[in-house]
């Protein structure tokens, strides 16, 4: 086994995704093109504020979109997963497996 700096999978391991919130968001976002606010925080099982300030952080990392509109009257926010954010994402799985496979 190489003991070399940088080898180890974990290095390849995105330090904002692994966080269980954030991971659950991006797990999330990765299945849809787009989804509301709302069914975000119920899957992901979250106070709206938590969702929030999670999301807020991945958008500034540019891993995720925040879109703000209107249905009818009612305003409503969309989060998709930016490209930049897919490659995140899947970069950190293949982290992940590496590290569970031993490789």
């Amino acid at each position: 086994m190489s003991t070399r700096a940088g080898r180890h999978a974990r290095h390849r391991l995105d330090e904002l995704i692994h966080a269980p919130v954030r991971l659950s968001i991006v797990a999330a976002l990765a299945q849809v093109d787009e989804a509301e606010f709302a069914r975000v925080r119920d899957t992901v099982e979250v106070s709206d504020s938590v969702l929030s300030k999670q999301a807020a952080q991945l958008e500034a990392a540019g891993y995720v979109k925040i879109r703000k509109g209107y249905v009818g009257k009612r305003p409503r926010t969309w989060l998709s997963l930016t490209p930049t954010g897919r490659t995140a994402y899947t970069g950190h799985l293949e982290a992940l497996r590496a590290i569970a496979e031993g490789v």
